[in-house]
Order: C-alpha cells, then sequence, then structure tokens
C-alpha cells in the first residue's frame, strides 16, 4: 500500500497537471470505484476547476473550485497517470478525467481497493470516520514529543501495531514502520507503554527524518509504485530493514529476520533492536 511518501509523490506529480485545470468530463468504468452516487459524482465534477490537490495521512483531497472535494485512497495498487488525448483505457483503468487543456488522468487499480468519494468541502471529517479520528502528521509542528510520548504510555500494543495505527500517527505502513524502529534501535515487538521519554523523542526524529527524506526520493517502489508522470522512486534502495530478511545488519552485521507484528510481516534485527 502506498505510504504517506508515496502519497505526497503522487500529490505533487498530480498538482502539476491537475492544479487550476478545468475538468470537461470524467468517466467511470468501475462503480464500485465510487462511495456514493455516480450520476452525482460525475454532475458535480464535471465542468469544474480544480483549485488544488491536498492531502491527509493516505488520502488525497482534489478541492474543487464548487466547493466540492474528491477524497480519493489508492489504497494496495491504485495509481493515477497522465495521458494525452489520444490515450485509450487500459485493462484496469477504474476512472478517466479529461481536462479542457487536452491532457487525460487516468486512474488504474489492479486490485481493486481504491476508494473515492464526493463531498462537500469542509465536511471531510463528518463524511469520512477514518479522516475524523487521524493522529498528526509527521512533521516537526505537528508530531510533538509531548503528545508521541503520552499516547505511547496509554497503550500496551506492540510499538510496530501501535505505528501503524493511523488513529495514533498519521501515513506510516510497514515499509516506514520497519525502518524507523531500526533506526531507533526499537524491537518492533516491545509494548509501546514501556517505551521511555529518551526513546520516544529519538524515535520522533527518526520518523520526521525518514519521511521527509523518503519524499525528497519520490517513495519506494517495491511492488508497483510509480508516480502520476510514470517514474519508478528511488527509496527503496536506501532502506535498511523492509525487504532485507537475511542479509546482514548494516549496523552490527546480525542477520536480519522476518515475524508477523500485527498480521504484516516485519523485518528487523534481534540483536540491536531491543
Amino acid at each position: 500500500m502506498p505510504e504517506l511518501p508515496e502519497v505526497e509523490t503522487v500529490r505533487r506529480g498530480l498538482s502539476n497537471y491537475f492544479a487550476n485545470e478545468k475538468i470537461v468530463s470524467v468517466k467511470i468504468l468501475y462503480r464500485k470505484l465510487l462511495l456514493g452516487d455516480p450520476e452525482k459524482f460525475i454532475q458535480q465534477v464535471t465542468g469544474s476547476l480544480v483549485r488544488q490537490v491536498d492531502r491527509r495521512g493516505k488520502f488525497l483531497l482534489l478541492r474543487l473550485d464548487n466547493q466540492q472535494t474528491i477524497i480519493s485512497h489508492m489504497r494496495m495498487e491504485g495509481r493515477y497517470a497522465i495521458e494525452d488525448d489520444s490515450a485509450q483505457p487500459r485493462k484496469h483503468t477504474e476512472a478517466i478525467f479529461k481536462l479542457a487543456n487536452g491532457s487525460q488522468i487516468f486512474y488504474d487499480d489492479t486490485r481493486k481497493f481504491g476508494k473515492m468519494q464526493l463531498v462537500a468541502t469542509g465536511q471531510e471529517t463528518k463524511e469520512v470516520r477514518s479522516l475524523a479520528t487521524m493522529g498528526p502528521e509527521p512533521t516537526e509542528t505537528t508530531l510533538t514529543l509531548n503528545y508521541l510520548f503520552a499516547r505511547l504510555q496509554k497503550s500496551k500494543k506492540a510499538i510496530k501495531g501501535w505505528l501503524l495505527d493511523q488513529n495514533n500517527l498519521a501515513g506510516l505502513g510497514n515499509i516506514y514502520a520497519d525502518e524507523v524502529l531500526w533506526m531507533s534501535k526499537i524491537s518492533p515487538l516491545r509494548p509501546a507503554c514501556e517505551i521511555s521519554r529518551q526513546e520516544a523523542e529519538v524515535l520522533r526524529e527518526n520518523i520526521i527524518h525518514e519521511l521527509t527524506f523518503a519524499i525528497d526520493q519520490g517513495g519506494s517502489t517495491v511492488h508497483s509504485f510509480i508516480d502520476a508522470s510514470g517514474h519508478a522512486g528511488h527509496m527503496q534502495d536506501k532502506l535498511h530493514a523492509y525487504g532485507r530478511v537475511g542479509q546482514p545488519c548494516q549496523r552490527d552485521g546480525y542477520e536480519l529476520i522476518k515475524i508477523k507484528v500485527a498480521q504484516r510481516g516485519t523485518t528487523y534485527c534481534p540483536h540491536c533492536q531491543k
């Protein structure tokens, strides 16, 4: 599933093509992509101008000039692609937005798990429960040490599972949870409430740094992720833990192992992550 760096990479790419462009037509090729009435979606989106493309956690928010917002979650394999006016739908194309400048924006999804929903701008948290309960963005200003440590102290959940819970923190998924725990020398099995304030401070710094760095690298292309222009990310070449099971730890040379935590494959070094 695309995580915060990948979704932010897509947001930036879409902003270059979508923002301040008029949508002249919309085709929905897979009805289950939409939450809500497809006729209303098409009617209200057609003819609108995309003012800007925002992001919250792993959600994309396409702000229209008619005070409507398209909320998009790409889930496992969803992706946007910029195409010229002659491009034809592919096998897994689910929606096509045709712009006044002649470009088309395809939404493709091989797994068909992605969703789109049209809501009145400003009502996002009322219409989408996961947005209402979502934790802070992992930035210097929004993720404070006081919040992080206090929240950790309230949970006995394994720290890996805690990091994956979007109610605690927005945007982290399996890849970057493994990475920040490796960087912080914290075992993914440690109960969240046992993380000391000093460890929480290191964890916070690594979360902010790693996600910022991953965005700069264009995200991780581990399975099928590419950005809206068709480019792969570079972060997969700089991962320390995720995807490196059986390889030596880059810190102490011990073999990385893979276990399941919170029903997710988890790679870590049992020697230096305590």
